[in-house]
Parts: structure tokens; C-alpha cells; sequence
């Protein structure tokens, strides 16, 4: 039944009786203007009442009153970083366990903090658990969770670099994009990882396998990736595209030049 909302184009146009079912995490968002619209302290309230666990309410609405600038995705990253603080001071790994597959959104991406951002994991374990939350199918989702390992593929670049180019191998489209999109040099919203923009070739395991990907939310992946790499390193983009159309000159690679070298050749 959500699969076929279209979703309001703009926030004032959203019904009422949809606002208050996404807000009591009811339903999920079918489109920006709905992940915008949502009032994420309210759904954590009602998250919390729901799961008899009210007396996580107060502390993690105090972290997100703290912080200097409030958006989704602060909010979002306070109110995940704030469960998981609870859920390991009491022991409380069942109630993060139902999160991950909560019917909302915005609540699954609470849950992809509390795996990217668990201390007590090491890379190897939070690639692998964040996984799931990689393939979800609502893009939110898709988006946070790749910024919630990020920080930690960055400090251990060689052993995240050779767990994603198997990742570049899966049937799942959405994981393919997982591994080039985490790892891209600059990237959006998120700290650029610097060890690539100085030297993009170490990624080269896992932009090669990607080419000439037959999934264009891949291929505008990787395009932006080397599109990234080309701010600081034009002449490793020129030699990696040129090599590319050589091997591989169909459509899909063709797409991923153009857009690698929009910047360079404006």
C-alpha cells in the first residue's frame, strides 16, 4: 500500500492523517518532502511509548537540543547515537534488534547508528552488519547508513577497500553502489577522506569491476566518485577514463566518463 503513495511535493500539501501516522512511524516516506516533513522527536516519542522505554526519552532529546544546527540528519545522527548509548548502558540489544527492521524509514536509520557507530565493532563486523541497511529499499536509509561506517572505512582504508571490491561482485545494485559511494574521495555531506583525494588509485579494485555496471544509480556512483578524484587528481581521471573507453567503450561506461569528466571539460 505505501509502495504506491506518490507523496506531496511540498510540505504544506501533506495530509494530515499522513503526517500523524509517519510521525507515530506508521508508515514510511515515499519521497524528500515526506523525510523532511517528519517530526523525528515526536517519532521517537511515540517510538519509545510504544516499546515501554520512556525513560530513554529525555536524554536523547537533551542531545538534540545541544546540538549547534538542526537537520535531518543531525537529528537523525543525535537520536541514533543516543540510543545506542542507552541500549549498551542497559544491556538493551533487543530493542535495537527491532529497530532494524521497523516499518519506518527514519527509524531504520536510527538502527544503522547504532552498528556504524558501535566502538564494540571492528570494520570487518560493521561492514557486515551494515549490510542489510545497505540493500534496504527506501533510499533515506540507503543514504545514512553508508555516513554512519564512513569515519571508520576512512581510518582503515586498505582492509575496508578489499571487504568492498567483493561487494562490487553482488547481485544486489544497491550494494554495489554501497561500496563506490562510502568511499568517494569528497563526498556529500561527510568528511572527505584524504588518503583519495590524494591518491584515487588505491581504490581501483573497486571502481574497475563497476565500468560499465548495468545499473544506472551505480554508474552515477561511480561517475561522481571519479568526478570526486578529479578536483585534486585530473590526470589520474584523463588516464583511468581513456583506459576505460579502450577496454570497455559501451553505453554504460560512456555515461560514467561523461559525467567523471564534467567538471574537467566544462
Amino acid at each position: 500500500m505505501t509502495e504506491k503513495r506518490k507523496g506531496a511535493r511540498s510540505i504544506k500539501d501533506i495530509p494530515s492523517d499522513i503526517l500523524i501516522q509517519l510521525n507515530k512511524g506508521e508508515l514510511e516516506t515515499v519521497n524528500l518532502t515526506e523525510w523532511l516533513a517528519v517530526n523525528q522527536k515526536l517519532l521517537l516519542e511515540n517510538l519509545l511509548q510504544q516499546n515501554n522505554r520512556t525513560e530513554y526519552l529525555k536524554p536523547i532529546i537533551k542531545k538534540v537540543e545541544q546540538l549547534k544546527k538542526q537537520t535531518v540528519n543531525t537529528v537523525n545522527e543525535a537520536i541514533g547515537l543516543g540510543i545506542l548509548e542507552l541500549a549498551l548502558k542497559n544491556k538493551d540489544e533487543e530493542f535495537v534488534s527491532s529497530l532494524s527492521t521497523h516499518q519506518a524509514d527514519l527509524v531504520r536509520c536510527w538502527a544503522a547508528y547504532t552498528v556504524g557507530r558501535n566502538h564494540a565493532f571492528n570494520i570487518k563486523e560493521k561492514l557486515e552488519r551494515i549490510q542489510r541497511f545497505a540493500s534496504d529499499h527506501h533510499f533515506g536509509v540507503r543514504e545514512i547508513c553508508w555516513m554512519t561506517v564512513r569515519p571508520d572505512i576512512s581510518k582503515n582504508l586498505t582492509e575496508s577497500l578489499l571487504i568492498l571490491s567483493e561487494w562490487t561482485q553482488h547481485d544486489d545494485e544497491n550494494i554495489r553502489r554501497f561500496s563506490s559511494e562510502s568511499t568517494r574521495p569528497r563526498g556529500v555531506w561527510c568528511e572527505h577522506i584524504l588518503e583519495l583525494k590524494q591518491n584515487p588509485g588505491l581504490a581501483l579494485e573497486i571502481l574497475e569491476p563497476l565500468k560499465s555496471d548495468s545499473s544506472r544509480y551505480v554508474q552515477d556512483s561511480v561517475g561522481n566518485w571519479l568526478n570526486d578524484a578529479s578536483k585534486s587528481q585530473p590526470e589520474f581521471v584523463i588516464e583511468t577514463c581513456d583506459e576505460w573507453l579502450k577496454e570497455s567503450n559501451t553505453t554504460e561506461t560512456n555515461y560514467i566518463v561523461k559525467k567523471a569528466l564534467r567538471t574537467i571539460r566544462k
